[in-house]
């Protein structure tokens, strides 16, 4: 399993528009890609314009499809723009889970 975090912060004013594509998206992948068993995005409460993307994937291949789908190709070109900095990717190696 490979599992992975994303974080990223947007400008107040491209919050709408963020939102609108995170739902979207996560739509898609849901339908889309079995071979990703998670995708939660998590919208920090003390900030909204924060946001936390959680994701598992079977495998590597499964990451690979989903990396190179169009569904993430279109969220990038929509999200990209209202970022105020880079977007942070980090892969982590699950320890223990209830």
């Amino acid at each position: 399993m490979i599992r992975k975090t994303t974080t990223f912060q947007v400008r107040r004013e491209g919050l709408e528009r963020t939102l609108a594509a995170i739902t979207e998206f996560v739509a898609y992948v849901s339908a889309n890609e079995p071979g990703t068993l998670r995708y939660e995005s998590l919208q920090e409460k003390g900030d909204p314009t924060r946001f936390l993307h959680v994701f598992t994937f079977t495998d590597v291949a499964a990451e690979r499809i989903h990396s190179n789908s169009k569904a993430v190709e279109h969220f990038i070109r929509v999200l990209y723009p209202e970022c105020v900095e880079p977007v942070v990717f980090t892969d982590f190696d699950l320890i223990t889970a209830h």
